[in-house]
């Protein structure tokens, strides 16, 4: 299943795109998308609706992020060998995980807001991983049966702020729309390999990535696994789990890094695109 949530910012309701990518309201099935819709119950009620009899919504509404507010909003840093050496790194030898401010969730089509004073802000296209049920200590081998699905992430972050004004990354990654989720959260039955997903972005409709989520250094079962042994993740909660290279940062001979009237668009295949108009704070 494709699950969105659509409407105005604060007031979004939960629908379904069929498989001939009509939009259903589900607002009278579920309240949203919380624990119990995400749990394997909720969705395999969810998955026993004909889709024929939920009403059709002809408008071309906004698409809020397609969850609400998590609890934890994780971020995996230098997952991808190719990123970590167009950023002249080592290899992580376990996973760089940080956390990203809830304030800076969004719907996957609202403008991305330069903080006043970017200089350099970039973008970053990430495979993110829902989670449908509350994982706490839990092993490799049992970690995608807490996976509800999986959805496209922009991991939107001012370099300058992240690398060169002292402290943790999470001052470059957290700014207000920095963390564009969605469309849609694409039910785990339907990834049959998260390892096998082709990611890009493009600005101004310049390809700047093109990888796959094949080359990441730590997979979804260890993400999973290890953040779990740090905190508990909830239903709801959102693991970005890296970027490939082709990010400004890492643009050889010179930078590049965005500027107000730009435009992104990033996507993941089966997982639905994103576009973004890049405006001043």
């Amino acid at each position: 299943m494709k699950l969105l949530r659509i409407g105005a910012a604060g007031a979004e309701k939960p629908a379904l795109l069929d498989r001939n990518n009509t939009l259903r309201d589900l607002s009278n099935h579920v309240r949203d998308f919380d624990a119990t819709a995400l749990s394997k119950a909720g969705l395999a009620a969810l998955a026993a609706i004909d889709p024929d009899s939920l009403p059709a919504i002809d408008t071309a509404p906004r698409i809020g992020p397609c969850v609400p507010r998590p609890v934890n909003f994780v971020c995996v840093g230098l997952n991808y060998v190719d990123h970590a050496h167009e950023a002249d790194l080592p290899i992580p030898a376990e996973p760089i995980v940080f956390l990203k401010s809830l304030g800076s969730i969004q719907g996957p089509n609202d403008p991305v807001r330069l903080p006043r004073g970017s200089l350099k802000t970039d973008w970053e296209v990430e495979l993110g991983i829902v989670i449908g049920s509350s994982a706490r200590y839990v092993s490799e081998a049992d970690a995608l049966a807490h996976v509800a699905g999986y959805c496209v992430i922009n991991d939107v972050s001012e370099r300058s702020l992240q690398l060169e004004r002292g402290g943790t990354w999470d001052k470059g990654k957290g700014a207000d729309t920095f963390g564009p989720i969605g469309p849609w959260l694409v039910t785990a039955d339907e990834v049959p390999d998260p390892q096998a997903l082709r990611l890009w972005t493009e600005v101004d409709g310049t390809r700047m990535q093109d990888g796959t989520t094949a080359t990441m250094i730590f997979d979804v079962r260890k993400i999973v696994s290890y953040v779990s042994q740090l905190w508990t993740l909830h239903p709801g909660d959102i693991i970005a789990t890296g970027t490939p290279s082709g990010v400004g940062m890492g643009k050889k001979p010179v930078p590049i890094f965005l500027q107000a009237g730009q435009t992104m668009r990033l996507g993941i295949n089966g997982l639905g695109i994103q576009t973004q108009s890049v405006i001043a704070d």
